[in-house]
């Protein structure tokens, strides 16, 4: 199993360091309902936790909230609720967006505010080390201190000037150290510190909650590709001269990014679509799938026409597994195994999502073909739910997708349905394509398999008239 670790730019056998795998993933910051670009992330590492467990490893996940920021402190005021109130509205909504995903839960959400000890306990660490310094009643890190500073994110020392770097500059012994603690500022949630009161820096949160709750190395650290730099980089410097030990982390996972026509996704752009808004409007599964059909390190573009061509794979799946066996259990047994090794060989090439969804959409071809094709049907959709549900998250429940037969239009359907096998069978195809054509606009889809012709009921709020339909079509009933 070969994962792609962006500290080595490389694909590297994964070896993780013992039992269980530890693994951290950067959290919200519940300042605003979460969006898709959000979704994107917490399903990709939601994926690569469920297939690492399928595989077998026990895994230690643990996903901070940033429930102090200058963000949260913003917006709390313009609102006129208390940071707390606040940070504690968007992260019940996120954790309610999530479990609609269906995203696992982390075995630990640390909270920075519930943290503040093992934050000051990290900061005077390295203040008595060297490695940072008071100033003002703030605490920076001495990023020159850090001689392989940069290596994450591949950038010289001098090119690293950032938005941070003129934060409480007349402090500063350099432009580029940053900010562990900052001293309060009136009207502000603090804390009492032995530099004065105030509140933690960012950077300094989450190096503060893995060491406590994972240890001195972890196996796994993720995000997104824009918590790189200076994040991540900080992230390093922070914790290993704490520690002195290296690695922080033996692989950085990264995702990339979600973007709307030419920019990534953010509250801070405003260019978002919320994980509800899209909720309304497209299935759990949808968007999963829309997610998991590209490579989980490259960028992805939102587009209507995405989604709805992920609604229709969800479809096709659905249909597949609420089928009945057209063999009655008797034909011959195709090893259907194969298919699980080809999704298990595409997920350990650093969780090659998008091909293991074609294999899973390979095995829905041969399920349906399976009169001919001699699978062991019962054994397929066993083996499609296994993979779907366990590994790639997808609820797959038809109740909340599919319609039940109606007995009362049933009849005028598969009137329909043997016209247009006639039409098929005179070679007419146009009139053929057209019966299928006004169906599906009335709600009503027709698959055609090798055994024959299937009629599933699509997600429509009613089904259109079918008797304005035969007398269009001048076929009698």
């Amino acid at each position: 199993m070969k994962i792609y670790n962006t500290l080595s730019g490389e694909k590297e056998d994964f070896l993780p360091q013992g039992d269980p795998v530890k693994m951290y993933v950067c959290g919200v910051t519940p300042y605003a309902e979460a969006h898709i670009g959000h979704a994107m992330s917490y399903i990709i590492f939601d994926v690569i936790r469920r297939y690492l467990e399928f595989r077998g490893y026990t895994l230690k996940y643990v996903q901070n909230i940033t429930d102090i920021d200058d963000k949260i402190i913003d917006r709390a005021n313009l609102l006129g609720l208390s940071c707390a109130e606040l940070a504690k509205k968007y992260t019940d909504s996120f954790f309610t967006d999530m479990d609609a995903l269906n995203v696992g839960r982390a075995d630990i959400y640390p909270r920075a505010t519930e943290e503040i000890p093992k934050i000051i306990e990290v900061i005077g660490g390295l203040v008595a080390k060297g490695y940072a310094y008071p100033a003002q009643g703030s605490v920076y890190f001495r990023v020159r201190k850090v001689a392989d500073y940069g290596r994450l994110s591949r950038r010289d020392l001098e090119s690293m000037m950032t938005t941070e770097s003129t934060v409480g500059s007349d402090d500063k012994e350099s432009p580029m150290d940053f900010v562990l603690w900052k001293a309060s500022k009136p009207g502000e949630p603090s804390w009492e510190s032995p530099w004065g009161p105030g509140r933690p820096g960012w950077h300094i949160e989450c190096s503060a909650m893995s060491l406590k709750y994972l240890g001195d190395t972890l196996d796994i650290h993720g995000g997104g590709q824009d918590l790189i730099f200076p994040h991540h980089e900080n992230e390093i410097a922070q914790s290993e001269s704490f520690s002195g030990k290296k690695p922080f982390v033996k692989y950085w996972l990264h995702n990339g990014l979600l973007q709307l026509g030419e920019e990534k996704m953010s509250k801070s752009l405003g260019n978002l679509i919320a994980i509800k808004e899209a909720l309304e409007r497209y299935s759990a599964d949808a968007i999963r799938i829309f997610v998991l059909g590209s490579n989980y390190r490259s960028p992805l573009t939102y587009s209507e026409e995405a989604l709805e061509a992920a609604e229709g794979g969800t479809e096709r799946l659905l249909r597949v597994i609420s089928r009945d066996d057209p063999t009655g259990g008797v034909g011959e047994a195709l090893d259907a195994e194969s298919y699980k090794k080809q999704f298990i060989k595409a997920m350990d090439d650093d969780f090659n999502t998008a091909q293991a969804l074609a294999v899973l959409f390979d095995l829905a071809r041969a399920i349906n073909q399976a009169g001919d094709s001699g699978l062991s049907f019962q054994n397929a959709q066993n083996i499609l739910l296994e993979l779907g549900r366990n590994v790639l998250g997808l609820k797959l429940a038809t109740s909340e997708f599919m319609r039940e037969p109606n007995p009362e239009i049933e009849p005028l359907v598969n009137r329909l349905i043997e016209e247009r096998l006639h039409l098929r069978n005179a070679k007419q195809w146009q009139l053929a394509d057209k019966i299928r054509a006004k169906l599906a606009e009335l709600g009503i889809v027709l698959e055609d398999t090798s055994e024959g012709t299937i009629t599933i009921w699509k997600r429509t709020p009613e089904v259109g008239s079918l008797d304005n339909l035969l007398a269009e079509l001048g076929i009698a009933y």
